[in-house]
């Protein structure tokens, strides 16, 4: 099947009502892309905090179940993808709560975007794995994790994603679909409201609305602000990787301790505290020097990226486009 001709790139981006996914929206929009948005809900949500009303006007929205093998063949052949970016899947609670629910989306749906990709020939695919391919901390004596470090999944959530790094990898084997899959761990910034890990991002909506708020856990974090985990999904698609590779993300690794002291630091009128002696049950020390060997990695520092939500956050409030619900743990 011939690929989309067209002097733009098409972007084909699934999961995009998530926090990621607006922000891979949000940088597709600034390069000038064609962008085909697709989710299972078609309520622009988390976009329109990042996105104007012009800009949403101006992307192809459809709604895409991804477990549906022929809905998914019909978006590819209706809109020639030239790029996929696929963030669609289910977090480690709701794979927990409805185990088939979960493998059907995080797996299926992942084998689904990979099989349309072979029939319909894009060259571009980047899709989210996760941290949680790792084990426990104390399965890692030597400290830092490198890419090819052996995977030790505790819950579904984990073993889900392991099944789509090794499918992906079988789909280079057999059919040359080349692929790179991404190991986010603590991403914060505007439209990250879910899950124990988003409790950073409130932390910063806290300090915008002047209100409290206490965070769940404490221990040793890998933080990765959401627009530069977009910008990276969108370079390494646009990278036609020939293989099919996975690789961990780092940028600042620090204690929720510290990040609390930067914040009291940066605003000392601040009311964030956090759980003592409750540590995430994942590593946190990463190695991403084989992924720098690939893409050039973004990384806005801490203390800038902390500032610049603050301020975002305070313009949605004041626009009522954002309440503070989501700080109600």
């Amino acid at each position: 099947m011939a690929q989309n001709n067209t002097a733009k790139p098409t972007f084909l981006v699934t999961g995009t009502m998530g926090c990621i996914g607006a922000w891979v929206l949000r940088h597709l929009v600034d390069d000038d892309a064609h962008i085909v948005a697709t989710d299972l809900s078609a309520e622009v949500t988390r976009p329109a905090l990042l996105l104007d009303d012009a800009e949403i006007n101006a992307i192809t929205w459809t709604t895409l179940d991804v477990t549906d093998s022929e809905a998914v063949s019909n978006v590819f052949k209706a809109h020639q993808p030239t790029h996929l970016v696929h963030l669609a899947g289910l977090q480690i609670p709701f794979c927990k709560a409805n185990p088939t629910l979960g493998a059907s989306v995080n797996v299926l749906g992942t084998v689904n975007m990979l099989e349309a990709a072979r029939h319909f020939n894009v060259s571009g695919v980047c899709y989210a794995s996760s941290v949680g391919v790792y084990g426990a901390p104390e399965h890692y004596p030597d400290g830092l994790i490198k890419h090819d470090s052996p995977p030790l999944p505790n819950n579904l959530y984990g073993v889900y994603k392991v099944a789509n790094e090794q499918t992906a990898a079988v789909y280079w084997q057999d059919w040359q679909v080349g692929s790179i899959g991404l190991r986010p761990y603590t991403v914060f910034g505007i439209g990250r409201d879910q899950g124990l890990t988003a409790d950073l991002a409130k932390a910063i909506l806290a300090i915008a609305a002047e209100e409290p708020f206490h965070i769940r856990f404490d221990g040793p974090v890998a933080l990765q602000h959401a627009g530069d985990v977009a910008r990276l999904f969108i370079s390494c698609a646009k990278k036609e990787y020939k293989g099919a590779d996975v690789f961990n993300l780092r940028n600042d690794v620090l204690e929720v301790a510290e990040f609390v002291d930067t914040l009291n630091r940066l605003y000392p009128n601040a009311k964030i505290t956090f759980e003592k002696g409750h540590a995430l049950p994942f590593p946190a020390n990463y190695e991403d020097a084989e992924l720098q060997k690939v893409v050039d990695v973004p990384h806005t520092p801490l203390e800038i990226a902390i500032e610049s939500d603050v301020e975002k956050f305070k313009m949605l409030l004041a626009a009522g486009k954002l309440d503070t619900s989501c700080l109600q743990n």
